[in-house]
């Protein structure tokens, strides 16, 4: 499968989604910090109470899923590219009859340079059903038997 190119290249994929997740973020943060701090010029009372309690806990949820992106930055640059995996783990490219899994982060479904790979987390259903199997085993998912037919 060539796959040190192929890993590389779903892993610089994926930097590119969540950096651009990461800056969009960032962006939204400091937007909601401007109106927040912009709203505590306006007046008091119970609208201008409620109106800061939201903003707060949009504020939050931003925050939080700043977290999770760079969450997940970090764990895709743990992933050793270089390595030849016997089973299925986290940095392994499984190619099964249902199609080419990477687990590493969840991330869905990706397709780059004509070929559909599935971007999928140790954590995640499949991927657990998938951890330490290797080529030749077999799995059961949703009602399905999935064969591993290799692993990189």
């Amino acid at each position: 499968m060539g796959n040190i190119s192929i890993k590389e290249n779903i892993v610089n994929h994926i930097s590119e989604i969540v950096e651009e997740k990461i800056s969009g973020l960032r962006t939204a943060l400091s937007s909601v910090k401007e109106a927040r701090d912009g709203d505590t010029k306006s007046t008091a009372g119970d609208k201008h109470e409620t109106g800061r309690a939201i903003m707060q806990r949009e504020l939050e949820q931003l925050e939080q899923q700043l977290n999770n992106q760079i969450r997940l930055k970090s764990d895709l640059e743990q992933l050793d590219l270089s390595k030849n995996y016997d089973n299925a783990e986290a940095g392994s490219l499984v190619q099964t009859n249902e199609g080419i899994f990477y687990i590493s982060v969840g991330l869905g479904k990706l397709d780059i340079s004509g070929n559909t790979y599935f971007v999928i987390s140790p954590t995640s259903p499949i991927g657990s059903c998938m951890l330490g199997k290797s080529a030749g085993d077999k799995i059961s998912f949703q009602e399905r038997e999935i064969e591993i037919l290799g692993i990189e």
